[in-house]
Formats: C-alpha cells, structure tokens, sequence
C-alpha cells in the first residue's frame, strides 16, 4: 500500500535532523514522477496544495475538483486524494504531520470534514502566496534545531490562520468556514446550542460519528451519547444538508468503506468487519444500497489503482 507521506523510498532521501518541525515543502510533478503514486493514496499527514501552473483536476476522497492557478486544496490525514494525471499541473505542495498540527497553537482550524477547496483570488490569493513562498524558501534553509522548527511552525500557523479566515467552499451546503466553531451546547435546552440552532446539534453529531462510526451506525446511540432525541437529530440533519441523520451516519460509512477499498490491500469482509459488519453480505448490501456498486465491483472498476488486494 502506498500512502502519501511515506517518504522513506524517495530519492536522496535522509533522516529529518533533530529538531525537524514536520513540515516539508515538494512539488506535485516531481513527486508524482513514480507511476504508482498515480493510484489513490491513503493520507497519513496533511498536505496543502496550491497549483501554480496549469489546468486540470485532482480527486479528494472521490470528490473531483477543477484546479487552475490559485487553486487551494487541503487534504488530510485519513482522506483518500488521487492525482489528476495532467502533464502540464504542477502545484506547491506543504506536508506536515498529525503531531504537528496538535502542536500547533491555533483554534479553530475547523472540524477534519470541513471544507478544503478553495478559487483564491485578489488580497486572499498574495497573501497566501506569500506565506507558502516563504515556508518554501525556509523549509530549505533552516530544517533543524529549535530556532528553525519555531520559525517553521509559526509560519505554518500564520497560513492556517489565513486559511481559516477564507469563506466557506459554497458547493458545500453543510459545510461552515474553516475558523467558524459549532455553537456551543446549552444543556437547559436538551443540548440544542444557544437554546435554538439546530446547526449546533448537526456538527455535534458529525464530531460524534467521526468518533464512532465504527461501532454503532444506530441514531438512536448518538441520541444518547449527545443527550437529545432522534427527532432532534433528525429535524438538525434536514436543516443543515436536507438528509436524514441516518443518511449522515451511513454516508460517513460508506465512504469510509470507499477509502480502504481504493487505497489498502484489505479484503472485503476484512473492511467490513473494521466498520462494524459482523458478516461480508451485511456489508456488501449495505454498501450496494449506498454506493451503487458491489465492494467487489468498485474496487475493480477504480482507475489507476495499483495495490494488491486478496479479494
């Protein structure tokens, strides 16, 4: 299986220096020199993409998005991203760890299904050029000891901060801006935040299923474990994506499911036994009804796929 951020085969390269921050800068075209990192890559760190040169498209968790200069895309740890293929694409690319980001001194960024594609342009897009230029230019310069990784991670903060002040990706209804926070809950009004939102109840419950959605795909769990009704649920999910909480529940599943069968070697029931089915045909109807396709079938038909698989 290959997964972005596993950087131990690359060319020249060397054990990160004490003090390293977790952060490095690359270009898309000389990493995606490998023809088998044209296949879907699993992310194990987060990588922040800003095309430089070119058009073309890249693929977030199976979400195609058109990309020109100035195009900014964040893809993060988890997340399946495949590269669009395009000869003339090229892009800056900033990687930087989990451990990273948890050091990091900056809230919020925003929830890990939030938003993570944007069109810069005007005073947005210098500025952001001008913090990944720089990153770039001191990733080089000053890779170790604690003054570099300081610098190097005030940086990354500073342009996560930028990002975070970016409006929200308007093809994503459900989606909030990157430093927009879920209202707090109130628990006087059965946990509906501020006593009305139902805005709140619904990321409260996307922050509970990424928790959870493993174990239990039953609202009538997540009712319990958020202290409020399937009905309140239910009526949050309508308002703010126009499904059913069952529905957000089992599209978290489902996709899920699509991530392992594009970009791990798992089997099957192996994948299904990892999202809670006791028995491969309860998983196979499941994601039948909610993908279109047999697990088998899906896996076969992904493009540029490269991993074996066992069935």
């Amino acid at each position: 299986m290959v997964r972005f951020g596993q950087l131990a085969d690359d060319p020249g390269e060397v054990p990160a220096p004490p003090g390293w921050a977790g952060i490095r800068t690359f270009t898309l075209r000389d990493y995606f020199l490998d023809p088998a990192r044209r296949g879907p890559l699993l992310v194990d760190r987060h990588l922040l993409i800003l095309v430089t040169v070119g058009h073309g498209t890249q693929e977030i968790d199976f979400r195609v998005y058109p990309c020109r200069p100035g195009s900014l895309l964040w893809v993060r740890p988890g997340q399946v991203f495949r590269h669009g293929g395009q000869s003339g694409l090229d892009a800056v690319l900033v990687c930087w760890t989990p451990e990273t980001m948890r050091e990091l001194d900056v809230s919020p960024i925003g929830p890990p299904f939030a938003a993570g594609y944007w069109q810069l342009a005007g005073e947005d897009e210098d500025a952001v050029i001008n913090e990944v230029s720089q990153l770039v230019v001191d990733c080089q310069r000053h890779g170790g000891g604690n003054l570099g990784t300081d610098l190097l991670r005030h940086q990354l903060a500073v342009l996560l901060l930028r990002l975070a002040l970016l409006p929200r990706d308007p093809a994503d209804p459900g989606a909030l801006p990157l430093g927009t926070a879920p209202p707090a809950r109130d628990p006087a009004n059965g946990g509906a935040p501020d006593g009305t939102d139902p805005t709140g109840t619904f990321w409260r419950l996307r922050h509970e299923v990424e928790r959870s959605y493993g174990q239990t795909r039953r609202v009538e769990d997540y009712a319990g474990r958020l202290d409020c009704s399937v009905r309140t649920l239910t009526r949050a999910c309508l308002a703010a994506t126009g499904r059913s909480a069952k529905q957000v529940i089992d599209e978290r599943v489902a996709l899920e499911a699509r991530r392992l069968l594009a970009a791990t070697d798992l089997s099957v029931a192996e994948v299904g036994r990892r999202l809670g089915f006791s028995e491969p045909t309860n998983f196979g109807r499941f994601f039948q009804r909610e993908v279109g396709h047999s697990p088998g079938a899906f896996r076969a038909g992904l493009p540029g796929r490269t991993t074996a698989v066992r069935g």
